[in-house]
């Protein structure tokens, strides 16, 4: 018997302000996310969920996706310059809260330009101090 969990997030897409990293680690869970506004993609990734703090973060995300992008999904977007700069940006004003078990810390987090193509509106790329992983939160549509 199988012991992978599935979690869909936000499956009602009732709750609004939210913002996770996923972090990618071998843990048999499995998070699914809608994600690309309009374009309703589905994203998964096996890991671990970190809350974070960033209501300011989630309304910059918000503009620059739903207003920048029109909430039509990026779609292999080949990112300017200034738009891939803009998201980095707020990706780094995000704390990501590391702990060794005695102590936590904050540490910033990084856009992770290597998987640049795979950023869209809700399904972000980033690099934490625990590994990779994907920054998510509501989705517009």
């Amino acid at each position: 018997m199988s012991s992978r969990r599935f979690v869909f997030l936000d499956p009602g897409g009732m709750a609004d302000g939210w913002l996770y990293v996923i972090v990618q680690a071998e843990t048999e869970v499995f998070y699914q996310q809608q994600y690309g506004g309009l374009a309703c993609r589905q994203g998964q990734i096996e890991g671990f969920l970190v809350p974070m703090a960033g209501v300011d973060a989630v309304d910059a995300l918000c503009e620059l996706f739903e207003k920048d992008f029109r909430g039509a999904g990026t779609g292999n977007n080949s990112w300017p310059d200034a738009e891939r700069d803009r998201l980095a940006r707020i990706v780094a004003d995000i704390s990501y809260w590391a702990s060794d078990g005695h102590t936590e810390e904050p540490h910033a987090l990084w856009l992770d330009e290597s998987r640049m193509r795979e950023a869209d509106e809700a399904w972000v790329p980033v690099l934490t101090p625990d590994g990779p992983g994907v920054l998510v939160w509501s989705n517009s549509d």
